[in-house]
């Protein structure tokens, strides 16, 4: 097991790493739109969206992954009238790679936050880009 830490994504805010690479893959916890100064980035939906995914890209990078790396993502709302922006601003960084995916309303989030984004990626699929 090996714990993935970058200084270009948020700290984590409790006792949990950003991710951790094990038998494989990488999980990464979930990402909210804290800077990397930990300083919420936005308060609309699209711009806290753009820093998740600007998250997500950071942690993967250390960890040796890309998105097309991607298998599964777990998206979580405060409010599901977000959905159509969050999925065109999601569609954006994946582009054509479609992983599996789970979207939840949850009543709140971490720092008042609008949406958490975590996923899971293969190791070392040394795709060519």
């Amino acid at each position: 097991m090996k714990f993935i830490a970058t200084n270009e994504a948020p700290e984590a805010i409790g006792p949990y790493s950003q991710a951790i690479e094990a038998n494989g893959f990488i999980y990464t916890s979930g990402q909210i739109a804290l800077t990397e100064q930990n300083v919420m980035a936005a308060e609309d939906i699209e711009n806290q969206t753009h820093q998740v995914m600007k998250n997500l890209f950071y942690v993967l990078e250390e960890a040796g992954a890309h998105f097309k790396d991607v298998v599964k993502t777990t998206i979580f709302l405060v409010d599901m009238k977000d959905f159509e922006k969050v999925n065109k601003i999601y569609a954006h960084y994946f582009g054509e790679h479609k992983p599996a995916r789970s979207t939840v309303a949850v009543k709140m989030l971490p720092k008042n936050a609008l949406i958490e984004i975590e996923c899971i990626a293969i190791a070392n699929a040394n795709y060519n880009y």
